[in-house]
């Protein structure tokens, strides 16, 4: 009931200023910071983009063009000269400058961040006048600019001002004034923040570019019950829903004054495994891992059937896969993505082979407000698992506790469900991050801790090939080596699903970005 009751308080408020050309959209969780720099997630890293802006964005093809860096060119292989768009103001009046961009790129790399692998391959960033920079590589980066589109350009004076040089640290609750308050360049100003309630932005009347929008006001409502969620909907009381449950897609689609907006998204949902530590944190298992024998991931690879998964709990929208990336990312081959077939009893014979005849237990992290029907889907795998012995403890959180135990500096699991959107549309960008042996910048989101030279050798071969042939055939090489280990165990791609009424355009980009810049409301 108080969930119930939270979401008509929003409701009603939402009402007051519904006349002003307000854009009113609601989501299951909330953005956990206004600061972009603090945990590298979809949902956080595109609110952020209405304040905080980069040198390179995307348009709507997902193509990189001109933002805070109006051109850019190559003087040698390894160096990348940026040109600053001149006359380009932070919502304080304070202008943009190089100095800006190299306080931005240590403030990436500062303690804190969640965002260190966007710089990965620079060595150095270089102040050549107040509105050029030059960013040097240690090998050529043929995707450098792909790399920097979702990386925003932070404030100096701004953030020396409120004590914000450094990212606060999620994983442990640390907070600062970048957490609750935010000031970029971009789009949209930041009115109010109400964590776990609504939050809402007004447009920057001194924004550099010109606005597509016609938003005079936006507000997120965050409405966890996905039943409350579609009402508000189907009411007319929110504009657009971001997170649409799959069992109520249908009924959407089918009413009048409303619309589905689907597409293919870039984002792949895995379960992942610590392979690292001597002994599992999480399990009945004493003095080993079991998760360090290749043949038990291979068992529960064999166990889990995806295909169920996708039927059952997905309604059909998802495509199984046997891959950390899926189509429409760069390096993407649909004959790279093999999965063997289902098979209980060999998934047994291969447990009993490894030590676990009788099986053991693990809990397994799953958020239950991040991913489309997340904690349903590892259900499902709490249940297939049962079918050969492993007894799974279900650990559902919110997105704020789950990333906060997962993810680094904690890598507080032993099994997890996590998503991953390349951010360059590139499948380096996964195989780098997600697979690379943890050295600080590389393997960040390597929870798990798995780790193979040969196949690192390839990731560093990938991130400076210009030869497509070449370069194609190490990612095919790379991701056949996470296959044959068992690395991961991929689940599948999601579909982008949002619902939106009638006359109110959102363009969807397969990122799963909601760009406020681009939303254009009917006249109310």
């Amino acid at each position: 009931m108080r969930r119930f009751a939270l979401a008509a308080a929003l409701l009603c408020g939402s009402a007051l200023t519904a006349q002003a050309q307000t854009f009113r959209w609601a989501n299951d969780g909330d953005v956990n910071s206004m600061d972009p720099y603090t945990r590298q997630e979809t949902f956080l890293l595109a609110f952020g983009s209405n304040f905080y802006e980069p040198l390179v964005r995307r348009n709507q093809q997902m193509q990189p063009e001109p933002a805070l860096a109006e051109r850019w060119e190559q003087p040698s292989p390894t160096v990348w000269r940026f040109h600053l768009r001149q006359g380009v103001k932070f919502s304080d009046g304070t202008p943009f400058t190089a100095d800006d961009v190299i306080f931005s790129a240590q403030r990436a790399r500062a303690p804190g961040s969640n965002v260190q692998s966007v710089l990965a391959s620079v060595k150095e960033i270089r102040k050549i006048g107040d509105h050029t920079v030059e960013f040097e590589t240690a090998q050529p980066n043929p995707i450098l600019i792909q790399e920097i589109t979702n990386w925003g350009m932070f404030s100096k004076a701004w953030a020396e001002k409120n004590n914000a040089t450094r990212p606060a640290d999620l994983t442990s609750r640390e907070e600062n004034f970048a957490t609750r308050n935010a000031m970029g360049t971009g789009p949209f100003l930041l009115v109010s923040r109400e964590p776990d309630r609504r939050t809402v932005l007004q447009p920057n009347p001194n924004w550099w570019d010109k606005p597509v929008h016609n938003i005079q006001r936006a507000e997120l409502n965050i409405i966890a019950n996905d039943a409350t969620r579609v009402a508000a909907l189907l009411s007319n009381e929110v504009d657009f829903l971001y997170t649409v449950p799959p069992q109520d897609v249908t009924r959407i689609g089918s009413t009048q004054g409303v619309r589905i907006i689907q597409g293919p998204e870039l984002r792949t949902i895995y379960l992942g495994l610590d392979q690292m530590r001597p002994q599992l944190l999480k399990s009945d298992v004493q003095g080993k891992n079991p998760f360090q024998d290749v043949r038990v991931r291979r068992a529960m690879l064999l166990a889990i059937d995806v295909n169920a998964i996708q039927r059952t709990v997905m309604r059909g929208q998802s495509r199984p896969s046997n891959l950390l990336y899926g189509p429409g990312v760069n390096g993407f081959v649909e004959a790279d993505d093999v999965r063997p077939a289902v098979n209980v009893n060999e998934a047994k014979r291969l447990l009993t082979e490894a030590g676990y005849p009788n099986g053991f237990g693990v809990t397994l992290d799953c958020p239950n407000d991040r991913y489309v029907n997340d904690e349903a889907i590892c259900t499902a795998t709490v249940a297939m698992l049962a079918r050969i012995g492993i007894r799974v403890t279900l650990n559902a959180q919110t997105r704020a506790r789950f990333f906060a135990e997962v993810n680094a500096p904690r890598y507080n699991t032993s099994f997890y469900m996590l998503g991953w959107t390349p951010a360059t549309s590139d499948a380096h960008n996964a195989l780098f991050s997600l697979a690379g042996s943890r050295n600080g910048s590389r393997g960040v989101f390597n929870n798990g801790g798995y780790s193979n030279p040969q196949f690192d050798t390839l990731v560093d071969q990938i991130a400076v090939e210009t030869d497509p042939a070449k370069r194609q055939a190490y990612i095919s090489q790379a991701s056949k080596l996470l296959q044959d280990d068992v690395a991961y165990i991929p689940l599948h791609q999601q579909q982008v699903v949002w619902a939106a009424r009638q006359g109110v355009e959102v363009p969807q980009t397969a990122d799963n970005y909601i760009q406020l810049r681009w939303v254009r409301l009917p006249a109310r």
